[in-house]
């Protein structure tokens, strides 16, 4: 097997002592099946991006995080990348101007979904009227927005066939980060919308029961997350498809920041993954690189390591420096940075050398700072299919000071 089992963990890759710590405390509270870390793993809140655990009859608020739903969703179009050549730079220009990074919107269009009338919002409702209004008013401003961090609009060159595809990457925006902060919030006895304290990133996962009142309203909301973080991606895939001019004949669509009910040897389980991605046997999946890097679509392999993954894979190429280090400290009173290891000079030069069209982005979501995605998905071969290799041409993300408290 590619994988090594430490303290009870199931690790794919090189073990990060900070996310094993962390994988290791998940492991020891509540009714845990399986704690596992993907390839990409590194330090999250309470648990380890890249990490997943699956529980019987509990579900983690704190496990799935702020961005729930957070995914990936990637088209092919029915162009060719070199259709587009001559017009890329000013296509660019466009989608940074037409999708809406950051924390506002930078168009006044109003995005509808039938979603606004899901049987699901009576959760809210069930906490409090102002809350249930101010969320609802919260998801309607900003559906369609992308967000800033590591959220991103990119087009890519399918490395075989030069077909030209889209590709994004974020998730429910303010409206889930409310949620999981709400129901934290309940769980400790606070009121929904109260100012939580400052909590260790080594703290001991939250847990609630399924069969408990407030387990199955947290389910329901985060269902209800992950529905509005599928019509964001949807929404704004459509965006792009208008700008370039081009149809669709094929697409991949998944969460990697959720809890699904799954059986997993023949037992019912709740399985939470922050930064790791379904690929159960025939699944396909979106993974993305960094800015200079390879994405690829996936297939889950019906394998026996899969199985012993409980059908998990890697989400991206995994972070190998903090924002902090990269980009060094943000003073917001001043709007300058000081003490990043990487300059602007040295992120420009890679991108210019990978032959990308880059808008918005700063020295904290640089090709430096993550692993190459291959060495990740080399560990996880025997559980994985790679159908499509796919080569960023377009990368649009945030600006690089954009102030956004939902980024992650």
């Amino acid at each position: 097997m590619a994988y090594q089992t430490i303290n009870g963990v199931r690790v794919w890759g090189n073990p990060d002592p900070g996310a094993m710590l962390q994988a290791e405390t998940c492991a020891k509270h509540g009714n845990v099946v399986q704690t596992l870390l993907m390839a990409d793993h590194h330090k999250g809140y309470s648990q380890p991006i890249g990490g997943v655990v699956a529980y019987d009859g509990q579900i983690s608020p704190s496990g799935v995080g702020y961005d729930i739903g957070c995914g990936n969703k990637a088209v092919r179009t029915t162009l060719m990348a070199k259709d587009i050549g001559p017009k890329l730079s000013g296509l660019m220009d466009q989608i940074a101007r037409k999708v809406s990074f950051g924390v506002g919107r930078v168009n006044k269009d109003k995005v509808d979904h039938d979603l606004f009338d899901d049987p699901d919002w009576s959760v809210y409702g069930a906490i409090g009227r102002h809350e249930l209004d101010k969320l609802k008013t919260l998801a309607r401003d900003q559906l369609g927005t992308v967000g800033s961090g590591n959220h991103y609009v990119d087009l890519f060159e399918e490395e075989a066939t030069g077909r030209l595809w889209i590709g994004n990457h974020f998730g429910s925006r303010g409206f889930g980060h409310k949620t999981a902060s709400g129901f934290l919030n309940l769980a400790a006895g606070r009121g929904f919308l109260a100012n939580a304290p400052g909590e260790s990133m080594d703290q001991p996962p939250v847990l609630l029961n399924m069969d408990s009142e407030l387990g199955d309203m947290y389910y329901r909301a985060m269902k209800l997350a992950g529905r509005y973080a599928y019509a964001g991606r949807d929404y704004v895939i459509d965006e792009v498809l208008s700008i370039i001019g081009a149809e669709i004949d094929f697409e991949v669509h998944n969460h990697h920041n959720y809890a699904w009910k799954e059986n997993h040897n023949g037992k019912d389980t709740i399985v939470v993954r922050k930064g790791a991605t379904p690929s159960a046997p025939g699944q396909l999946g979106f993974i993305g690189g960094s800015m200079c890097d390879i994405s690829v679509i996936v297939k889950g392999k019906d394998s026996i390591e899969n199985r012993d993954s409980f059908y998990s894979t890697v989400h991206g190429a995994g972070r190998t420096m903090s924002r902090t280090q990269a980009a060094g400290k943000m003073n917001w009173k001043t709007r300058k940075r000081t003490g990043g290891q990487i300059s602007i000079e040295q992120m420009m030069a890679a991108v210019r050398s990978f032959g990308i069209e880059l808008r918005g982005a700063g020295t904290d979501e640089s090709p430096f700072v993550y692993r190459k995605l291959q060495e990740v998905l080399d560990a996880h071969k025997d559980t994985i299919d790679v159908l499509h290799v796919l080569k960023p041409i377009g990368v649009c993300m945030a600006g690089a000071n954009e102030f956004d408290p939902y980024k992650d």
